[in-house]
């Protein structure tokens, strides 16, 4: 299980660098870059936060890798697979906050963990627009659903899909966080019988999508004219992003827990928000038809095929 999971975590190491490479190309060199700040934990282990704040295409984007071992509250270790307290945990975790409301803002983390016995990974990727495009949907969802297609059974896209809707689900506001994608988790344990090889090949292959799943999107509603309309009902809905990363991740939830760097948990907030009281988009606008699409939709028609 240790050599799995170092190759797991040097991989993450191998996907940040990529996908922040990938950002920066991107962003088309807005002045920014992606600063590199390296830190250790005091428990053991640490990680490398790289952020771009700035920059011409995006405002704020944040990628983690870490990689983290030592000793699990008690609260927290009771409710998870494996024997006793030790655990390692290693992954890679991005948010990216487009400067153009008319770009959506996309959350991805890949990972694997080891407590006693047990070893699973987890992750996903999901996309929350502020305006509605089908076709982004629909290109960011058969994207991530090749990649399961090509691991069956271990890739299970229809499942992930339906976790995803559950788990980014605000229910203080009855609305999903965005369009969804894909989520899983103790994948490997819980009574799951898959090859670690396997789970890993299947995590790599999902992670190394991402890039295809979101860059044309970006690449295509960049050119899109907006104005202060736009930016103030981004700003609104990035009130929601906060809600849910604060009130109900668990990536923010455990790394808080477990005496994690509190820059690098945070840094998926963006740098501008705003709670304007009771605000309700005017009937008939595209603001107003975002709203009817924050519930869980099968963007592939797959369940009719």
């Amino acid at each position: 299980m240790s050599d799995l999971f170092d190759r797991a975590a040097k991989f993450f190491g191998d996907l940040q660098s990529d996908i922040c490479t990938a950002l920066a190309d991107t962003d088309g060199g807005g002045g920014a870059g992606f600063g590199s700040d390296a830190w250790q934990r005091p428990g053991g282990g640490g990680g490398v936060a790289r952020v771009l704040e700035g920059g011409a295409v995006f405002e704020k984007a944040g990628v983690n890798w870490s990689s983290v071992e030592g000793e699990l509250p008690a609260e927290l270790a009771d409710h998870m697979p494996g024997q006793g307290r030790t655990f390692r945990a290693c992954g890679v975790s991005l948010v990216l906050h487009p400067r153009s409301p008319m770009i959506p803002t996309t959350h991805a983390n890949f990972r694997c963990l080891i407590k006693g016995d047990a070893l699973w990974f987890g992750g996903g990727a999901d996309l929350t627009p502020y305006y509605l495009n089908a076709e982004d949907a629909e290109h960011f969802h058969s994207v991530l659903a090749a990649a399961c297609d090509r691991h069956r059974p271990i890739g299970d896209y229809d499942r992930f899909k339906a976790w995803c809707d559950e788990y980014f689900f605000l229910p203080h506001r009855q609305e999903t966080r965005g369009v969804g994608g894909v989520f899983f988790d103790y994948l490997g344990a819980k009574g799951d019988k898959y090859d670690p090889e396997a789970m890993f090949t299947f995590v790599q292959d999902l992670g190394r999508s991402f890039l295809k799943a979101y860059v044309p999107i970006v690449e295509r509603r960049n050119v899109e004219p907006y104005g202060e309309l736009e930016r103030a009902w981004q700003l609104r809905r990035r009130g929601r992003y906060v809600e849910f990363n604060l009130i109900f991740d668990r990536g923010t939830l455990f790394g808080l827990k477990t005496n994690g760097r509190v820059e690098s948990i945070l840094m998926s907030l963006p740098p501008l928000v705003r709670w304007d009281y009771d605000v309700m988009p005017t009937p008939g606008t595209r603001e107003a038809e975002l709203l009817t699409h924050l519930r869980p939709i099968d963007w592939l028609k797959r369940a009719k095929a």
